[in-house]
């Protein structure tokens, strides 16, 4: 801008003017333009691009925090990814570990269920045997019993004809006690 004002100041009668001539430049509409360009260009800038600038500050700023906030929030988001893998693998060690625990119990209480089994079949077992040799000293008392009714009647039947009814009876008695002596 200065160096056509110094242009304007120059002498008129030179090369300058030619041109000027040539193309038909008018001086005074020319400063007056250029005057009122600048004038234009100071309010443009003062109420127009200042502001407009200060908007695309703002919303500079605006897309910053933004791009701020989405990194924080991702890193956010990947730090609850991580806390979920951990709190998910712990539950699956506690719950294979509750596994462990339910088949060691099952284990344990199958084991205890067993040795009760297998005691009271002893029991049973022991019992049976008892009763059995029990049932077996009655039958072998109540045997000799009859084998000593049987014979002292077969001796009877023949010591009778020979025997008097004393000695009889005092066989008789012998034989019970000889027979309860063996029971």
């Amino acid at each position: 801008m200065n160096a056509l004002i110094s242009l304007m100041v120059a002498e008129p009668t030179g090369q300058v003017q030619q041109i000027a001539k040539t193309f038909g430049v008018d001086w005074p509409h020319l400063v007056a333009q250029i005057i009122s360009f600048c004038i234009v260009c100071f309010l443009l800038h003062r109420f127009a691009y200042k502001p407009v600038l200060q908007i695309l500050a703002q919303r500079q700023q605006l897309i910053a925090q933004d791009v701020a906030d989405r990194e924080k929030i991702k890193a956010e988001l990947e730090h609850a990814e991580a806390e979920r893998r951990r709190i998910v693998l712990q539950a699956e060690d506690k719950a294979t570990k509750v596994i462990e625990e339910a088949h060691a119990a099952a284990a344990r209480l199958l084991e205890k269920e067993m040795q009760k089994a297998i005691s009271v079949a002893e029991q049973v077992i022991t019992k049976a045997r008892e009763a059995a040799s029990l049932e077996h000293d009655r039958m072998l008392a109540e045997l000799k019993r009859e084998i000593g009714i049987l014979v002292i009647e077969a001796t009877a039947t023949i010591t009778r004809k020979m025997l008097t009814a004393d000695d009889q009876r005092r066989m008789a008695e012998e034989t019970v006690k000889s027979l309860a002596r063996a029971a």
